[in-house]
């Protein structure tokens, strides 16, 4: 049985929220708190698997009560909150970096046409949350400039040299905080453009943009469709659109079926990028549920391209990389700090092999 606290200030949501988690018979909510104290109050007797957090609650807020919890008796928290309010939407990241391991929107009520997909969702990742490993965590805030990480040693073995013109990343749970940490070791300027799909819960995308750069200081947006990319800057996929390149180097927005069941799809980005770029790119594919775009990184290996899984240590779900590297789509398995090293590698030798070339004509 696992065992949940729910955290939230309405009556009527927790009780929703109850009766949503307790319709699987292997979930049972042990408490219920109204502010994050209450929670932390409860926490000195019991000791649930898995705590849904809510973000806006008078008294001590979602966000505060995450950092307390995870620096003195860590557990896997999940945010459950509605993501209209901008100041909810910042703060649930703030959250993710105190080491909160989801965000999920709050499930509409009965009779909302969404209602049993997000009931479906609010219970699947509540059992596969309280499967996951947590530490004590003191979050600080990372330096604007790139962290400098050791390259792996089989890295400087690889024998294959590409010149890498795009940079493809494709995560799911608990991909936000490996974003950053990925983008917070590339230099600025980097000389090519990255597109990134993050499967988050509608309505969180753009405070996941402004985090990212308030974190990184890099340029990073929502992707346009047509947009001409530019190297150095980011672009994420918009809600609900698939985002692909063409030959010309602009962004390509689809409202194309889902694939894997979802919609932004990792599988599309890394299928349109390999079949336009070829080998002279680099595919990464980050902790998530599912298998989301592994036989396209092995697409993208079969063809030349560096690709990179997260290794399962690192991983908050080791679903996604997990596919990959049983299909043996990736040439380097990495945590995220060796990934950004690794790209800096490959970006910045594939330059001074180029420089070199033209000193030798």
């Amino acid at each position: 049985m696992i065992n949940v606290l729910i955290v939230e200030d309405s009556l009527v949501t927790r009780q929703h929220l109850k009766h949503l988690l307790e319709r699987d018979g292997t979930i049972q909510v042990i408490g219920m708190a109204e502010d994050g104290m209450g929670a932390i109050s409860f926490l000195q007797e019991n000791t649930p698997d898995v705590i849904t957090m809510d973000i806006n609650m008078p008294g001590m807020n979602g966000l505060d009560a995450t950092r307390r919890i995870m620096e003195t008796s860590p557990l896997p928290i999940v945010i459950v909150s509605a993501s209209y309010n901008r100041s909810d939407v910042e703060m649930t990241f703030r959250a993710i970096e105190a080491g909160a391991v989801a965000i999920i929107e709050k499930p509409f009520g009965k009779g909302h046409p969404d209602h049993e997909a997000m009931s479906d969702t609010l219970i699947r990742t509540v059992k596969l949350m309280s499967e996951v490993k947590v530490i004590k965590r003191r979050p600080k805030r990372q330096s604007s400039s790139a962290v400098q990480h050791p390259i792996p040693s089989q890295i400087k073995r690889d024998t294959v040299h590409n010149n890498i013109k795009l940079i493809t990343i494709g995560a799911s749970t608990g991909g936000p905080l490996v974003i950053r940490t990925i983008l917070s070791g590339l230099r600025k300027g980097f000389p090519a453009p990255l597109m990134i799909v993050q499967h988050i819960a509608s309505g969180f995308l753009k405070g996941l943009v402004d985090w990212l750069i308030e974190t990184t200081e890099h340029p990073i947006h929502i992707a346009v469709n047509c947009e001409r990319m530019l190297p150095g800057h980011a672009y994420l996929a918009p809600d609900d659109s698939h985002m692909g390149v063409e030959r010309a180097g602009r962004i390509v927005l689809s409202k194309s079926a889902p694939e894997n069941g979802v919609r932004p799809s990792v599988s599309c980005l890394f299928r349109s990028a390999s079949d336009v770029f070829g080998k002279d790119m680099a595919g990464v594919l980050l902790t998530g549920m599912g298998c989301d775009g592994a036989k396209e990184l092995k697409l993208m290996k079969d063809r030349g391209a560096v690709t990179i899984a997260q290794d399962k240590k690192s991983s908050v779900v080791f679903g996604m990389p997990g596919e990959a590297v049983k299909l043996g789509g990736a040439r380097h398995i990495l945590p995220p700090d060796a990934i950004s090293a690794t790209l800096e590698y490959y970006l910045h030798s594939a330059a001074k092999r180029g420089s070199k070339h033209d000193e030798e004509s």
